[in-house]
């Protein structure tokens, strides 16, 4: 099988979409059929440029900047082309072509202009203006950030977009809160999938780096942008402090908001208990969160999954979320959940954990258990190649019988 992958945003590019199509191309071309073949030869177009990324070692073809004629050319030669989002041009070229189009939908462009359904103008999320066809809100959104040429521009494309995912062969959105939210024909929910990190690191244990240091350590891992809630945090960690507890919190990643969050810091009292370590990946990443017991994410948007959540519950870390969007799903019952925007409650989250230790345990192993059972790369791997299939003339009997489609 011939599989072409696109995505707007690849490596060297940082992000859950860019590592989860680095971990599905590269587990597609490990996986073997019943005959000892490699089950799927995969390609990857992206405008992304390479920088200074090697591209040969990567076990997938790469094609970068490809020109309309050379995305022709990759489509038509291809089996399956599956899109890492609902990519505008490729999904029109793909229907064209009457090829296998199966899109992924880690974001709601499906249903929203900006994508994240979230209204720019009160930082809130957004009730769904677009669906509601409440287009003079969509168009303040966007207007708020970009401008109101843009904001217009990206308004009258969000139609072609809506238009073509209700004609593509299959829609794969990462939660079920997505498959809600974008209420889309072909649909079949497959979450987002990580190596099993014990391989490379141990699940987290009680162990410091620094046996001199005392009480938790809580980090918060992303982008440092106003729809994250970090505010949010930040308050709940001075009342932490004001109560006197022990405590560090470390942030982790980087982005616009940054000084405008370390000036907060500073305005609240809690600089001496925050540190602001930039972006980091790879060893230097795990390295900084050998002694984190805690991970927080105070989001204010509705996430849709939250690949960072994950690799920390592999990990076998506690997890502390708003509990909001596809985010307090993945979470479930293996970690805390606070209102979103509440301080208090995230400080009462918080609190717990450093009044009963034998939490960071208990359910640091119960996330572990949940990633490894739902969130896993091979299961990943597994579900798209059951998907990339067309459905058999017995599937479509039998949907037709029940009234469902196939794959749904």
């Amino acid at each position: 099988m011939k599989v072409l992958v696109y995505t707007h945003a690849f490596a060297p590019k940082i992000g859950g979409a860019e590592t989860y199509v680095m971990l599905l191309a590269g587990g597609l071309t490990q996986q073997s059929d019943g005959a000892g073949r490699q089950a799927a030869v995969v390609t990857v177009a992206t405008p992304t440029p390479a920088g200074e990324m090697n591209d040969s070692s990567l076990p997938f073809r790469v094609i970068r900047r490809p020109s309309l004629r050379t995305l022709l050319g990759l489509m038509c030669n291809a089996d399956v082309v599956h899109l890492a989002g609902p990519c505008l041009l490729p999904m029109l070229l793909g229907l064209a072509l009457r090829k296998r189009v199966v899109v992924e939908h880690h974001g709601y462009q499906a249903i929203c202009p900006n994508g994240l359904l979230f209204y720019e103008p009160t930082k809130t999320v957004c009730p769904g203006h677009f669906m509601a066809r409440r287009y003079r809100k969509c168009l303040q959104c966007e207007a708020t950030t970009v401008g109101w040429v843009k904001s217009t521009i990206e308004l009258l494309l969000a139609f072609p977009r809506r238009w073509a995912c209700k004609k593509v062969s299959l829609n794969l959105p990462i939660s079920h809160h997505v498959r809600k939210r974008v209420r889309l024909p072909r649909t079949r929910v497959v979450y987002y999938g990580i190596p099993d990190l014990e391989q490379r690191v141990k699940p987290f244990r009680e162990e410091r780096a620094d046996p001199g240091l005392s009480g938790a350590t809580f980090a918060y891992v992303g982008r440092l942008v106003k729809e994250k809630g970090l505010p949010v945090l930040f308050q709940a960690v001075r009342q932490l402090k004001s109560a006197g507890r022990d405590f560090r919190l470390k942030i982790i990643g980087d982005g616009p908001e940054r000084a405008n969050l370390e000036e907060f810091a500073v305005s609240l009292g809690i600089d001496s208990k925050v540190s602001f370590t930039g972006r980091l990946q790879g060893d230097a990443l795990q390295s900084l969160l050998q002694d984190v017991s805690v991970v927080v994410m105070p989001t204010l948007m509705e996430e849709t999954a939250g690949l960072a959540v994950m690799e920390q519950m592999m990990r076998g870390r506690i997890v502390i979320a708003s509990d909001i969007g596809g985010l307090s799903e993945v979470v479930d019952d293996a970690g805390l959940k606070f209102a979103p925007g509440d301080a208090a409650g995230l400080a009462s989250c918080l609190q717990r954990v450093l009044d009963d230790p034998s939490l960071r345990e208990l359910l640091g192993k119960k996330a572990r258990e949940r990633a490894l059972r739902l969130f896993s790369q091979d299961r990943m791997v597994a579900e798209h190649l059951a998907v990339y299939q067309p459905p058999s003339a017995a599937d479509l009997q039998k949907s037709v019988i029940r009234g469902t489609e196939p794959n749904a």
